[in-house]
């Protein structure tokens, strides 16, 4: 069977597997345009409120299949180029979605696994479950935005242990660093995943993309640019249907239902 990305749903919660059997759930080009294509459709469908991007089986994703790599090193560098570009093209749709993205790892998540479950929202991972970015010890440097997002996340001095000595990093330490949202036993990753994404279902969908959007801003502002960009967002809330609803619903002493 070939590698693909499967697309399912769970009432408000679109459900993307990283599958490819019998390899570990390695990555291949196909895949990143479908997930760009299923983000994009996620966001123009109001039903969706949440996606939660897993792997099939007990393993995230293997990252990407060095079996094809090497073979990119007879071809011309654009070729090798082409694809890396279209997973960074799946790396800012996961980023950019207006709606929560919720990572669901088991097993391990490893090169751009590791990448795509950075970039996702929040990250659920099971307890033996663990993240590697082994680039250099194959002789490369890493992709898939992981530099940028353990810079983000972490000291340093850390990210530059994980990924110049590019050993496993267990889901515990990442979620005492604050990378890793919640650990779960294992084999619960997904349906821990699920709940929470019926969770912010149930808030309102135009605050988080504001949020969302306002987070994305944060690194790269000022804090006078900053507390711009938040009036601005307090006010285009506050006149939104949602704010109605939902200070109606808080003065009614009531839960509050957005369209």
């Amino acid at each position: 069977m070939s590698a693909e990305l499967l697309a399912s749903r769970r009432d408000a919660t679109l459900i993307l597997t990283l599958s490819n059997p019998g390899a570990r759930n390695a990555l291949h080009p196909d895949m990143y345009a479908a997930g760009v294509e299923a983000l994009s459709t996620a966001e123009r469908d109001p039903e969706i409120r949440a996606v939660v991007l897993t792997g099939a089986g007990d393993t995230f994703c293997a990252g990407g299949n060095l079996n094809r790599l090497l073979e990119n090193r007879s071809k011309e560098r654009a070729v090798a180029a082409d694809s890396v570009g279209k997973l960074h093209a799946w790396v800012e749709a996961l980023r950019d979605c207006p709606k929560p993205v919720i990572a669901a790892v088991e097993g391990p998540a490893a090169g751009a696994g590791f990448s795509l479950a950075l970039a996702c929202d929040l990250i659920v991972a099971a307890h033996s479950s663990q993240f590697v970015a082994a680039y250099v010890k194959v002789g490369l440097s890493p992709d898939g935005g992981i530099s940028w997002a353990l810079s983000q996340a972490l000291p340093r001095q850390l990210a530059t242990e994980i990924l110049i000595e590019g050993k496993a990093v267990s889901a515990a330490r990442l979620h005492q660093a604050g990378v890793v949202n919640r650990v779960v036993v294992d084999g619960q990753a997904l349906n821990a995943a699920l709940d929470w994404s019926d969770e912010l279902a149930r808030l309102s969908p135009h605050a988080m993309e504001n949020i969302k959007s306002l987070l994305r801003e944060a690194h790269n502002q000022t804090l006078p640019q900053q507390l711009e960009s938040e009036k601005q967002s307090f006010v285009d809330c506050l006149h939104h249907r949602d704010a109605l609803e939902g200070i109606t619903a808080f003065l009614e002493k009531r839960k509050p239902h957005y369209q």
